[in-house]
């Protein structure tokens, strides 16, 4: 079984992704590195003490717990060489040797947008992350990110709920949900999408472990929209890595006070696409990708509007008010305002103001 060997030779100490590759080079399979000798390993790059005495030593229960993954329902293994490994993903410069997935292999090579954000986010950064997932998802692409806290949970939930595609890239082994109290939207995602990782089963959330998911992160999708970050944070090495593989980069702005818009504000000023609506990412993707895109047209007048919507629709005025304020004059739940603002939005009959406020428009 090539897969074995595949595994087996990523398992080697000191072995990194650039050096797995030049051996493969050499070689033409993984299968060649362990059945050559001494010298053409050491001739393709193998040349660490460690890494060669690994390759003469090593057997298959170093990877058991992999190969036993595999066959349960739904779970995958591909290599580079795969057929249904994304070929968007293999055309960056560092491509993982393998991907595990859990769900729908299909999805990775779909048209694909990254949402990242800050882990602690404000609440019209977590409405925003929402809004823009749920609105693209419904146009047919798949929304992508790396089920963090925060900003990353949205943006799946709002894919989820347009009963869409999401994809969640992590940096631990499939048999792990990190964080732990996002089990329960690991299984939808899965159920629903893919849960990816290029680590072995077992591996722990170390830290190290984060900036290599986000180039593939960014490397699975068109674009990587940024919708809160501060100046220091994993979602602006993301946006880098997505800048230097030749994608989009997108940033929403905010109050020059607010410090969660500083990584955007600085995205802008190194030539991010400053995004205040959805269209502002459409206009920016290949012609012709998701055939005929045009924002969710809803036909309906006032008169059809259900006691939910009256409800949320008489208490706005000229005067912009928030989801806060929104949440306490209906005595509704976030979620449900937040929904009922967008499909009034979408139906023209209100409109977002700079300060995350909403106001009547006729």
């Amino acid at each position: 079984m090539d897969l074995i060997y595949w595994l087996l030779l990523l398992k080697a100490p000191n072995l990194g992704v650039k050096t797995f590759y030049k051996a493969l080079r050499y070689f033409e399979s993984p299968k060649q590195v362990f059945t050559s000798n001494h010298t053409e390993r050491v001739n393709s790059g193998l040349f660490r003490k460690q890494t060669l005495e690994y390759l003469t030593t090593a057997d298959i229960s170093s990877v058991q717990a992999d190969i036993d993954w595999v066959k349960a329902v739904d779970c995958h293994i591909l290599t580079l060489i795969d057929k249904d490994y994304p070929p968007q993903l293999k055309a960056i410069t560092d491509p993982p040797p393998i991907l595990y997935v859990r769900g729908n292999v299909k999805c990775l090579s779909a048209p694909q947008l990254a949402i990242v954000g800050s882990r602690n986010p404000s609440i019209g950064g977590k409405q925003n992350a929402y809004e823009f997932s749920n609105r693209l998802a419904k146009l047919g692409l798949v929304i992508t990110s790396g089920m963090a806290s925060g900003i990353d949970a949205q943006a799946h939930i709002g894919a989820l709920e347009a009963q869409a595609n999401t994809i969640a890239v992590c940096g631990t082994g499939l048999d792990r949900i990190y964080p732990a109290k996002h089990k329960s939207l690991a299984h939808q995602i899965s159920m629903q999408g893919a849960l990816v990782s290029e680590f072995f089963i077992g591996t722990a959330p170390v830290a190290s472990n984060f900036p290599r998911r986000n180039r593939i992160i960014s490397g699975l999708s068109l674009g990587t929209l940024v919708v809160e970050a501060s100046i220091k944070s994993g979602t602006m090495i993301t946006a880098r890595l997505a800048a230097e593989q030749g994608k989009e980069v997108f940033a929403i702005p905010s109050s020059i006070h607010n410090p969660l818009a500083e990584g955007c504000h600085e995205l802008i000023k190194q030539g991010a696409k400053l995004t205040s609506d959805i269209d502002d990412i459409i206009n920016e993707l290949p012609q012709g990708l998701l055939g005929d895109i045009s924002p969710v047209k809803i036909d309906r007048s006032t008169k059809e509007l259900d006691k939910t919507d009256l409800n949320v629709l008489k208490c706005l005025s000229y005067e912009a008010l928030t989801v806060d304020q929104l949440v306490e004059k209906t005595k509704l739940s976030p979620q449900v305002v937040t929904q009922e603002l967008l499909l009034l939005e979408l139906d023209n009959q209100i409109e977002k103001t700079s300060s995350q406020g909403y106001i009547l428009i006729k």
